[in-house]
């Protein structure tokens, strides 16, 4: 998709995520205020910037593995990253089980694009890395401190993500995070892949 399309694209899905804001906002309007509506889209864009940045992230992960024998699903490294969040989520009085599904989804949203950043190196050899970034000492690191800040952010959206209207304006938050972020289709799929369990009760 061409640059001017995407954009397009986005700033419609932006738009349709808004107007269903308002209605939510009017239909609600007797149990919430403009001010506390904007302080719930802007919480809700930080959790979506974080998981912008980890699928970016995935690139340089891709990038390091493409050509090696390290496959791109690693289920120990993936249990041993659900557990730890699992744990930590409990000493943040937050629900273990919802943060490791939405922990989950950022894993699978990261292999999404991993997998599709392996199609097109392998039909356009010309647009594969030149370089092979450290996993372990520069990309792995990147991403346990996003980790970190998710599950501060988790914690502090727990009342927002409760509510009936979190999801339009979870989406209407990735929408300005993917513009923001200037994504392309395959990352834009992918952080549509790191949104479905982010809604509902801690």
């Amino acid at each position: 998709m061409r640059p001017h399309r995407l954009r397009s694209t986005l700033i419609t899905a932006l738009m349709l995520a808004t107007a269903t804001v308002s209605a939510t906002t009017s239909a609600t309007a007797h149990t919430s205020t403009a001010p506390a509506s904007a302080t719930a889209a802007s919480s809700l864009g930080a959790l979506t910037e974080l998981f912008a940045e980890r699928l970016l992230l995935a690139d340089k992960v891709a990038a390091a593995k493409y050509g090696t024998e390290s496959p791109i699903d690693d289920p120990a490294r993936e249990r041993q990253i659900l557990d730890d969040v699992a744990a930590r989520a409990a000493g943040l009085g937050l629900d273990p089980d919802s943060v490791t599904a939405v922990f989950r989804d950022q894993i699978e949203a990261n292999k999404l694009v991993q997998r599709g950043l392996y199609a097109r190196w392998d039909a356009h050899p010309d647009e594969r890395p030149t370089e092979r970034p450290d996993l372990a000492k520069e990309v792995r690191p990147a991403l346990d401190l996003i980790t970190t800040r998710l599950l501060a952010a988790l914690q502090e959206t727990a009342p927002v993500r409760a509510d009936a209207s979190c999801e339009p304006r979870l989406y209407a938050a990735a929408t300005l995070s993917a513009y923001g972020h200037r994504l392309d289709v395959l990352h834009l799929r992918g952080l549509g892949r790191a949104l479905p369990s982010v809604c509902g009760t801690d």
